[in-house]
């Protein structure tokens, strides 16, 4: 049976989730993060041989030209046709992303931004649980269209030294330019700092465990990061006519990501958080990844509301990775929504379509982070750079201001600096 909380008398709130790091696994991460800086591969050969079982010494650190077609004629066609069609889907709507350059001109003054891309990134793929070709669609796609010359994966190896064919094939057909069998913090550091086989990269991109994860926060600054991930979340407001058991299935669905998955079914309704809690024990005898689905149910919790408008304030303050409104009028509910990584919208908008790739990114911010940040989209993998051209007399015409401004701030070489141009520009 799951926990029950009942808002609607007591005036509780949600909680987000909170990404706690063990102090242990800060400063392991810390000295794996120097040992890469300092020792390069042979790191990530000692590391892997340890946490992977991998020999790293005799398959070499990146995955080769060989492997790769290997893995191509290794995937069976329809898993191949799968992968093609959701970097399709992929490439399609991530061009909408990325910013565009623009101009203007305005009392003398020509200004504008341009888009440029980044130089490198490196995408994470995770490798423990399941072997994951969509994440690396999903953080190889937006780096492949916004135009970004070399593009790593970094991805954990199997016991053998080999990297998943699906994996592989996916890779290659998104775009990535290399791809390093090496997975953990050490990954992270080989991204950050390179390595005699890895380059350095200007980005890390993609979700990890804690050590990951960690690792990630400790070097952003040195590189760009896209964010610090926590378990997987799920909320699911839910009203009126509704299939208990297709919202159990919801349920369950989200909970096979990982043990500490947090998902929340808040309703009015009563006597519908009562019939999806039974559908809900009904599906668990058929459901595969027990053990990880039994860990995370024990997360679930039904959130009993007084009304709908109660729904989205509590669904705003948890702020989850997924949010799925199953109401007969979702889009009336989502102007009431200011905090979800990503919103599907009515009962035959399943989460996980959006995690292969129909109109979502499965990057998607966690532990209360998408009050502040969204999920990975084609425009993370560009900067935008402010331009300008000043004639004579726009020099002139505004130099009074901006120098009045710049001495009251104690300033006085930059106001001399812009003077300086007016006065020239006043003996023309």
């Amino acid at each position: 049976m799951l926990e029950l909380l009942d808002l609607r008398e007591r005036g509780g709130r949600l909680e987000p989730s909170k990404l706690e790091i063990d102090p242990a696994i800060t400063e392991t991460v810390r000295q794996i993060l120097q040992r890469v800086f300092v020792e390069g591969d042979d790191v990530l050969v000692e590391l892997s041989k340890l946490f992977d079982g991998a020999d790293l010494a005799r398959s070499g650190i990146l995955v080769t030209e060989r492997e790769f077609a290997h893995a191509e004629r290794e995937t069976p066609a329809e898993l191949r046709t799968a992968i093609d069609a959701l970097i399709d889907r992929l490439r399609g709507f991530c061009d909408r992303q990325i910013p565009r350059e623009w101009w203007d001109e305005h009392d003398g003054i020509r200004f504008g931004e341009i888009v440029r891309p980044l130089a490198s990134v490196g995408c994470y793929v995770p490798g423990g649980r399941a072997k994951y070709p969509s994440t690396v669609a999903m953080t190889v796609v937006p780096a492949s269209e916004a135009g970004v010359d070399e593009i790593v994966v970094c991805t954990p190896p199997q016991r053998d030294g080999s990297i998943h064919a699906a994996v592989l094939y996916a890779a290659k057909r998104a775009g990535a330019t290399d791809v390093a069998r090496t997975g953990g913090a050490q990954a992270v550091a080989a991204m950050a700092y390179g390595t005699e086989s890895i380059p350095s990269v200007d980005r890390i991109v993609g979700p990890g465990n804690v050590y990951v994860t960690e690792a990630k926060r400790q070097v952003a600054g040195f590189v760009g990061i896209d964010g610090l991930a926590g378990p997987s979340e799920l909320a699911i407001v839910a009203d009126g006519d509704v299939d208990p058991r297709m919202a159990a299935l919801d349920l369950i669905a989200q909970a096979e990501h990982d043990p500490e998955a947090r998902t929340f079914f808040v309703t009015p309704d009563g006597a519908l958080a009562e019939k999806v809690d039974a559908a809900l024990e009904q599906e668990l005898v058929h459901v595969g990844r027990r053990e990880i689905v039994d860990l995370a149910i024990r997360h679930t919790k039904l959130v009993l509301v007084r009304d709908l408008e109660h729904a989205a304030a509590a669904v705003n303050d948890v702020a989850a990775e997924h949010l799925l409104l199953l109401l007969d009028e979702p889009e009336d509910f989502l102007p009431g929504i200011r905090n979800a990584g990503a919103i599907f919208l009515g009962p035959w908008s399943a989460v996980p379509f959006g995690d292969y790739g129909l109109a979502s990114n499965h990057v998607l911010p966690t532990a209360g982070t998408a009050r502040f940040s969204s999920g990975l989209r084609a425009a993370d993998y560009v900067t935008i750079t402010s331009v300008m051209r000043m004639s004579p007399d726009a020099a002139a015409h505004f130099s009074p201001g901006t120098s009045t401004l710049a001495r009251a701030e104690g300033l006085v070489g930059h106001a001399k600096a812009m003077e300086a141009r007016a006065d020239e520009a006043g003996d023309r």
